[in-house]
């Protein structure tokens, strides 16, 4: 195998196992069940989640089920954001990466980039009469 084959299973196992760990699928699969998600060989799949493992990317269980090592939660949401950048921009009129209400120290401020609610008048101005 290159390594051109070596690093394109291992963005895609991956980012797979990073979004249905993310969506709550499932946090340990089996090469299998894996293969059936990719629709590719689970030989190839079980050969791949085992080098992943070697690499320090996966863990294998008694189960004979993988599951994410903090390496591979780094490099699968790093490698998942990239490959779907483009569907998971910003909408229109929402703030760009990098905003300062994404900190989570800014939690439940409002954003600069959105719409500021109406001020509250303070008194109603008093009316002039002739």
């Amino acid at each position: 195998m290159t390594a051109l084959e070596s690093m394109y299973w291992r963005a895609e196992i991956l980012q797979a196992m990073y979004w249905m760990r993310g969506e709550g699928i499932d946090d340990e699969v089996e090469p299998l069940r894996l293969a059936e998600f990719l629709m590719v060989e689970a030989d190839e799949v079980q050969r791949q989640m085992h080098d992943l493992a070697e690499d320090g990317y996966l863990t294998l269980n008694s189960s004979e089920r993988y599951a994410l090592t903090p390496r591979g939660v780094e490099e699968g949401g790093r490698s998942f954001a990239d490959e779907f950048a483009d569907l998971t921009h910003p909408a229109h009129y929402e703030c760009a990466p990098g905003c300062w209400c994404h900190d989570p120290d800014h939690a439940g401020e409002p954003c600069p980039g959105e719409a500021a609610p109406p001020a509250k008048p303070d008194e109603e101005e008093p009316t002039r009469e002739s």
